[in-house]
């Protein structure tokens, strides 16, 4: 028997979409129940499957009305919970909005809609000589909305930005259902910066419903070298090494043995198994440039220690030695039935005793540890191994995984480079920043959405969840996500 109130909801949501776009039963609503984070679960009351704006709108406007909390949500790859459903509240799906609306070479833009996935950008500007150069791991799912909230990067970020550096204009709508156009086709426009309020905004101000990104000319030639080390200490200093003399590479990334394992068995890229970590240092540019910049980055490992430096032969084996790093993050899965995948960034210098700390924390809760990671930009992601179906050993891991982050802080870093907060690293986020800056947020939040319907109890804590967080780290507690349970 449905509430009066979930009654009335489902009454108005129908009445502006399809009955097969309104889910509620248990079976439709399971696919929805977390995102990549898959340790947290929850069953949201309903989910919408809008495909226009204009019903994205009327979707707001009945929950602004009935004061019902919403979720946006991509394509549930994100990393963080960020878009973990409210039990009480409509999971907004804009798995709909598929469309690439313009791809304008002159201008070297493209205007796409929210669900439109990473990687399909750069295929529709192929033709052109053009790219989209932000390229996470699960570019081939994931979607450009959720790259823009979350600020997602990949593995070209080093030399080519994050999100924020690559996205010029968004359409997004507030909670009451205004549309709101921040930035648009230039480089710069006049007012604060809304578009970089917005982007890493985790789904709190605003449901974005058309992204307009910056295009980039393919280089004219691209190269990887692979280099492999004894020792993960080695690897990480080769990585300041490069970055000291003035090369700056199109990417610059690095594995330890368990993930070049993990990937090797996987996708037969061609890496040294037996190494302790590989370095894939990937140079771009034009013809004589990369030729040069190969050369001294070879001197460069080759002084460094390492044991092994091999350059791609061409670009299939190019692509091959990348496929291997992309592909990582599933090889690892096949490794333990669970693995919890942090994302913290430090400065680079600070690679080597980070890494030996990392290691030290792993023997201590006897919890295996792969690292890959951005290693050009200090972008860790460790992935933790364990198995849920071993009574406390998800609390353990993490138990674990807040110590990586609180060691990201200690040494001058960051608890998220590209995952976002959502609610894994919430309580991090009392560590890493004052009372008085987190009133800050919370003001800008309260501009925008003063309800606070907009994907409530992430990303930014209570200072009341930080006097909790405290005393938990005192008694060594769990603690619950109370935020989550308002409405």
């Amino acid at each position: 028997m449905l509430s009066p109130d979930k009654q009335a909801l489902l009454t108005a949501l129908r009445c502006i979409l399809p009955a097969d776009a309104v889910l509620c039963e248990t079976e439709d609503l399971r696919p929805y129940e977390c995102d990549g984070l898959s340790a947290y679960r929850e069953l949201p009351m309903v989910v919408c499957l809008p495909h226009t704006i204009e019903q994205v709108q009327a979707i707001l406007r009945v929950c602004y009305k009935m004061q019902v909390p919403v979720v946006a949500r991509g394509a549930g790859t994100g990393l963080s919970g960020g878009a973990l459903p409210l039990k009480n509240g409509v999971l907004l799906s804009l798995a709909k909005f598929m469309r690439i609306l313009e791809i304008d070479a002159a201008n070297r833009i493209a205007r796409v809609q929210p669900g439109v996935r990473n990687l399909a950008i750069s295929q529709a500007a192929a033709p052109y000589g053009l790219y989209y150069a932000p390229d996470p791991s699960s570019q081939i799912a994931c979607t450009i909305g959720g790259n823009v909230t979350e600020n997602s990067g990949g593995v070209h970020c080093l030399k080519y930005g994050l999100t924020v550096h690559n996205v010029l204009g968004l359409k997004v709508l507030t909670i009451d259902g205004e549309l709101l156009e921040i930035g648009g086709s230039t480089l710069d426009s006049p007012g604060y910066d809304l578009l970089a309020l917005m982007t890493g905004s985790e789904g709190l101000l605003g449901v974005i419903v058309e992204v307009t990104v910056k295009l980039l000319s393919k280089p004219e030639r691209a190269q990887v070298v692979l280099a492999a080390f004894d020792d993960v200490v080695k690897a990480a200093a080769a990585v300041g090494d490069i970055i000291s003399a003035g090369i700056i590479p199109g990417g610059l990334e690095m594995m330890d043995n368990p993930a070049i394992r993990a990937a090797e068995a996987f996708v037969h890229a061609g890496y040294p198994v037996d190494a302790a970590a590989i370095l894939l240092c990937e140079l771009d540019g034009a013809n004589e440039e990369v030729s040069e910049q190969i050369l001294r980055v070879r001197e460069l490992l080759q002084a460094a220690g390492a044991t092994q430096v091999r350059t791609a032969r061409d670009d299939a084996e190019r692509l091959k030695f990348w496929a291997g790093r992309k592909a990582a993050f599933p090889a690892v899965g096949r490794l333990s039935p669970d693995y919890y995948c942090m994302d913290g960034t430090i400065p680079r210098k600070r690679l080597p005793e980070v890494l030996k700390r990392i290691a030290e924390l792993s023997a201590e809760y006897q919890l295996p540890v792969a690292n890959v990671f951005h290693a050009g930009d200090g972008n860790l992601h460790p992935l933790i191994l364990y198995d849920a179906n071993k009574p406390g050993e998800l609390e353990r891991t993490e138990e674990f995984g807040g110590k990586i982050l609180e060691l990201c802080i200690a040494v001058g870093g960051t608890i998220t480079g590209e995952h976002g907060v959502g609610v894994e690293k919430i309580g991090q986020m009392c560590v890493q920043f004052a009372p008085q800056e987190l009133a800050q947020f919370h003001a800008v939040k309260h501009a925008f959405d003063p309800q606070g319907l907009l994907n409530p109890g992430k990303a930014v804590p209570t200072l009341h969840r930080c006097a909790e967080f405290g005393a938990m780290h005192v008694h060594k507690g769990v603690l619950s996500f109370p935020e989550l349970e308002r409405f």
